[in-house]
């Protein structure tokens, strides 16, 4: 069975803003203007839900938030769906969407990483519907650098249409942008030179798969229920087996060794072909860093395992195709990763 990729975003086409998980605060509402108009300076019509309110961890309550997901996805006038961000406990909703008009409806594409893995995951193994990891709104106004693309390009590509993105070698290690005091910061502060890097031994990776992933302290919450079947997911879908990408948003590493682990232990990973790590700036500890906790927890795979890839919560960002089949090449001189929509 084919993945369900949704049409092509035209000028004209409508997109749906609304927060499944934390809205915006007030002070953060410039940003989110300024963010609103680069998407609608692109041609398209910004349609703004109610779940917006940024006065607590989540935006509204779950059963709101829910019905504004489901009817914004199954409205045949809405192109595409993009958040300002995500939060922490999306995982409310999963019970509560509509999973039988989700699976019939025309699919629409859904933006967004960290706590939207949560719904995003599970929309693509559940519905066949591809979605994009990697971006959300209020980051939207920043200048890509050159080698990656955006998520508004992606959601215009075609079926078939493949693309290659190339890590710039450059990273945020220090600070962030201030928001409410710059609303309009468009330039990202890559201040640290960094390449990928290969956890599981010595050698040239060249690799191919369907993708899929998302935000480890998220999905780890999901393992042993139905939202994160990926072995059936790589049975429908993907014979060939999978690419899966994880990536670490905050804790330290002891508590991503146990996750990863667990999601090991409950088939998370039994059809990767490899695994991508993303970039973190999560604390290591005394007697473990992040990359030995990914290291101590898939080293069993025995399977490539490349780490510190930008698809995560460190800029700049690599958006990644749930869905789409992937191809990852990591030499010591070359590195890059080329998607295909088919």
């Amino acid at each position: 069975m084919s993945v369900r990729y949704p049409r092509p975003l035209r000028p004209g086409d409508r997109i749906g803003v609304t927060s499944p998980s934390s809205g915006v605060p007030e002070e953060l509402s410039d940003r989110l203007a300024v963010a609103v108009r680069d998407v609608e300076a692109r041609g398209y019509e910004v349609v703004t839900g109610r779940c917006m309110d940024g006065g607590g961890h989540i935006s509204a309550p779950a059963a709101d938030r829910a019905a504004e997901l489901t009817a914004m996805l199954t409205d045949p006038g809405i192109r595409a769906v993009v958040p300002p961000w995500g939060g922490e406990t999306a995982i409310d909703l999963l019970p509560l969407l509509d999973w039988d008009r989700l699976r019939t409806a025309e699919p629409t594409w859904v933006v967004g990483y960290s706590d939207m893995s949560t719904v995003m995951t599970p929309l693509t193994l559940l519905t066949g519907a591809a979605t994009v990891h990697g971006n959300n709104l209020m980051d939207t106004p920043y200048r890509v650098p050159q080698g990656l693309v955006s998520w508004l390009d992606i959601v215009t590509a075609p079926p078939g249409h493949r693309f290659t993105q190339l890590p710039p070698e450059r990273h945020r290690a220090t600070g962030y942008d201030d928001y409410a005091e710059h609303p309009d910061v468009r330039t990202f502060t890559l201040d640290t030179p960094g390449r990928w890097t290969r956890l599981d031994g010595d050698g040239d990776v060249d690799v191919e798969g369907r993708l899929i992933g998302g935000c480890t302290e998220m999905l780890s919450n999901l393992t042993g229920t139905p939202y994160l079947d990926t072995s059936s997911f790589a049975r429908t879908h993907a014979p060939e087996g999978l690419l899966v990408y994880v990536e670490a948003g905050g804790h330290d590493a002891l508590t991503i060794c146990r996750n990863l682990h667990g999601m090991r232990l409950a088939g998370f990973f039994d059809t990767a072909n490899a695994v991508l790590v993303g970039r973190t700036s999560a604390p290591d500890t005394s007697s473990l860093t992040q990359h030995q906790a990914v290291l101590d927890a898939l080293g069993p795979l025995n399977v490539p395992i490349v780490a510190d890839v930008e698809c995560g919560h460190v800029p700049p960002y690599l958006p990644l195709v749930n869905g789409a089949r992937g191809r990852v090449v990591h030499t010591s001189t070359r590195s890059e990763l080329t998607q295909t929509l088919d």
